[in-house]
């Protein structure tokens, strides 16, 4: 179905592939990983045929349709996102377009005199329409926006208006209404919520073509591929199996690996010894000769390339009170809608909350609310003694200096902290090197991410108020922060849609639902194995 046959690929300087080779069939499924700057989405774009190998070739079959989706978000305005969505279906979008002008061309009373033949071609472009089945195609377009966790207002605005992580939404949508025989999809799951990811989960599941695609969301990846192809230096391999599996199989060949080279080395370290006793004595000169041409054959083994894995460790943050942060009969509007009508919630010490609920249940309201970024219409939020608080937000990242680079904005956060202490802050964060010398503007919403996270958890506050703070991160740094934040000592209260990161640190539950606000104790896990479902309003197998 899709094959890449030997094929090689240099980017500037940077050789991405040499003689790699892979193959997905109809039906399979298969996740495909490799560290950072690995060439990911050039082996995408090599598939999608925007971009050629250097040598060897990718063969599709013929007649194949290939859908692919890149985090690369054109330019869309001026159509409602149903119509942008829409577009992906060729001449159907065409004809929707034309009805639209010809339905407005007939309330025009400029136009009054060509009525007659506006009317004839709106009936020829209609029964095209249906013909083609449009009227179907537009409640399946609404559908798969629905599942994407767009409102029916939302789905009829200007797309453009649209904040970058909706348009990224309406581009998905695009490629799933395709529903083309082979599905290529960089990173689906960022941006999107809880909800919207168990809804493509559920969607790709279904799905009969053929699947590649990234993802930095473990579980997501987990639960629909069951196979994985890694970029690694250079080569293509391949694991039949989930992402759990591949990391087994990964870790135990790495373990193989380095035990064959040690046998190796210490053979050879035995041979040259022999070899530097006995070179000066005539008596020896045949079996050293016969040694060192018997060296000179061998294939050496390679150790095997370690993935760098940093830890973060936590200094020890000062004790807070035992009642850490207080929600006392909080009232919130926005315009006509109420979020809070008399909410009371208290968060104490060592708890650690993680907030479920729909888009607009009021989330990151919340979050907002306990780090006083926002105040209540009513009511009042009380923070305990001796709280240091940490508030990682999405808009955090805007908030950088983008003339500084990655050091300067570490050392003028903590002057005193001194050279060793932030390059070390700055490695455990996957900025090693060089990469401190970076000027901030230059950075992707990963990196920034990163940065504004180490500024956050140097100075270690006690309570730490996160919304979406695994968004941007991949896969090694959200391990990293996911190990971390287990051995924290303080509170926590945050929103994700990680489900890996939402069952390894929360304790408590609070999940904003429309026939009220329900408090769980226990975790994300008891929560789902109580309630049956992973989100608020998706019901098991809905």
């Amino acid at each position: 179905m899709i094959r890449l046959d030997n094929i090689s690929k240099q980017a500037g300087h940077q050789i991405l592939f040499i003689d790699a080779s892979m193959g997905i069939q109809k039906g399979e499924k298969a996740g495909l990983v490799g560290p950072n700057g690995a060439g990911k989405t050039t082996l995408f774009r090599m598939i999608a045929g925007q971009e050629r190998p250097d040598d060897g070739q990718v063969v599709i079959d013929a007649g194949m349709t290939i859908g692919y989706f890149s985090q690369d978000v054109g330019e869309m305005s001026g159509q409602s996102a149903v119509a942008a969505v829409m577009d992906g279906a060729g001449p159907l979008s065409a004809l929707l377009a034309e009805m639209g002008t010809l339905e407005a061309a007939m309330v025009d009373p400029d136009q009054a005199d060509d009525m007659d033949a506006l009317i004839a071609r709106y009936g020829d472009v209609q029964g095209q329409f249906e013909e083609l089945d449009g009227y179907a195609l537009e409640g399946r377009a609404r559908e798969v926006l629905a599942g994407l966790s767009f409102s029916q207002e939302r789905m009829d605005g200007d797309v453009g208006l649209l904040s970058g992580g909706w348009k990224m939404r309406v581009a998905l949508a695009r490629i799933l209404l395709m529903r083309p025989d082979g599905m290529l999809l960089d990173e689906p799951s960022n941006h999107l919520d809880l909800e919207s990811l168990i809804w493509l989960e559920a969607f790709l599941k279904n799905y009969d073509g053929a699947l590649l695609m990234t993802s930095h969301d473990r579980e997501f990846m987990n639960r629909i591929v069951g196979k994985v192809v890694e970029i690694d230096g250079g080569s293509l391999i391949t694991y039949s199996g989930n992402y759990d599996f591949y990391e087994q199989q990964r870790a135990l060949g790495e373990k193989q690996r380095q035990a064959q080279f040690e046998r190796q080395q210490a053979m050879l370290a035995k041979e040259i010894k022999f070899i530097e006793r006995f070179k000066a004595r005539a008596s020896h000169a045949a079996q050293v000769q016969s040694r060192v041409k018997k060296l000179d054959k061998i294939e050496r083994v390679e150790p095997p390339r370690r993935r760098q894995t940093v830890q973060f460790e936590f200094r020890p943050a000062p004790r807070s009170g035992d009642d850490v942060v207080g929600f006392r009969g909080i009232h919130k509007r926005y315009g006509s809608q109420s979020i809070y009508a008399g909410f009371d919630l208290q968060v104490r010490r060592k708890e650690r909350w993680c907030v479920l609920g729909v888009n607009g249940a009021g989330k990151s309201t919340l979050l907002k609310l306990a780090a006083g970024a926002d105040a209540p219409d009513d009511g009042a939020v009380v923070v305990g003694s001796s709280v240091k608080m940490g508030y990682f937000a999405q808009h955090s990242m805007e908030l950088l200096d983008g003339d500084e680079t990655i050091f300067e904005s570490l050392e003028a956060s903590f002057p005193q902290a001194g050279q060793g202490p932030l390059r070390a802050l700055a490695g455990c964060f996957g900025f090693s090197g060089d990469d401190v010398e970076k000027r901030c503007r230059v950075l992707s919403g990963g990196e920034k991410a990163r940065l504004v996270m180490a500024k956050m958890l140097f100075d270690p506050p006690n309570l730490l108020v996160l919304d979406e703070p695994t968004n941007h991160l991949d896969m090694a740094t959200k391990e990293m922060l996911v190990a971390a934040l287990a051995e924290f000592e303080g509170t926590m209260l945050f929103v994700s849609h990680d489900r890996h990161f939402l069952a390894a640190l929360s304790n408590r539950v609070l999940e904003l639902t429309p026939d009220g606000i329900h408090q769980y104790a226990g975790g994300y896990t008891e929560y789902v194995a109580r309630t049956g479902q992973e989100a608020p309003g998706l019901h098991p197998g809905g």
